[in-house]
């Protein structure tokens, strides 16, 4: 039996979660063992044709030639599997999407006229299949490793599906919200992060996206108790996953 090859592959984004995988180190090298490492440029300039059994991709889709590329890296993979906020759900970047590209391009680029981007920034699922998704910005290296070694043994991934208040009242942490009023996502947003920033008194930033079926507006209403503005409870969701569609700024009216 052939040694299953692994692919990894960048669109737009930052390398966070690519280097992720790399920060695994020891688990990392392990994982080289089990699997044949064709395609990484983060880690080595060495690049073997496909197709590949499993390919990662990070990052979202933002140009015409992002379009053409992952119809082509879909073809070559048996298993695709989406790491991180921008690939899950536009990144970032997908802020664009609320406003105008040529607008943005005007004021920061001194030859707009050089930009070739789209008006938008969406997810790989937006435009092929996925097989699996990886939350968070970045993602969390033993989720990452927990996926890569049930798809190795062909059995299926234990991974979390609920809130980040989930992990807070294990981890026995005071809820910053109830306690200080401090306006926390930790109620919509999916677990995974081992709730750190609850854990020092800050409140979660979402970036580990929606949770399954998030009650958005009830969030809403306790974060005007709190004592927020409209536009500020705006600017508390529009971060890494603004572009998700339970994050929808409709929704939290």
């Amino acid at each position: 039996m052939s040694t299953p090859t692994l692919a990894v592959w960048k669109f737009a984004s930052c390398d966070g979660c690519q280097l992720t995988l790399l920060d695994c180190e020891d688990e990392f090298l392990a994982l080289g063992e089990q699997v044949r490492i064709a395609h990484f440029l983060e880690a080595s300039s060495a690049v073997q044709p496909g197709p590949y059994d499993i390919s990662l991709v990070e990052g979202s889709i933002t140009t015409k030639r992002d379009l053409e590329r992952i119809q082509r890296i879909r073809a070559e993979s048996r298993v695709l599997m989406t790491i991180g906020a921008c690939a899950t759900a536009g990144g970032i970047q997908a802020l664009r999407n609320f406003g105008s590209v040529a607008e943005f391009a005007a004021a920061v680029y001194a030859r707009p006229d050089y930009i070739d981007t789209l008006a938008t920034s969406t997810p790989i699922a937006a435009h092929v299949r996925v097989d699996h998704e990886l939350r968070g910005c970045p993602i969390d290296r033993r989720q990452l490793l927990e996926l890569l070694t049930a798809i190795l043994a062909g059995r299926s991934p234990d991974l979390p599906t609920e809130s980040v208040c989930t992990q807070c009242k294990r981890r026995g942490l005071t809820c910053v919200m109830v306690a200080d009023g401090t306006p926390c996502l930790g109620p919509v947003t999916h677990a995974g992060c081992g709730a750190i920033c609850p854990s020092y008194g800050r409140g979660c930033y979402g970036c580990f996206g929606p949770m399954q079926s998030p009650n958005v507006p009830a969030l809403a209403l306790q974060l005007r108790a709190c004592g927020l503005a409209e536009n500020a409870i705006d600017r508390v969701f529009a971060t890494f996953n603004a572009a998700s569609p339970e994050f929808d700024r409709r929704n939290l009216r």
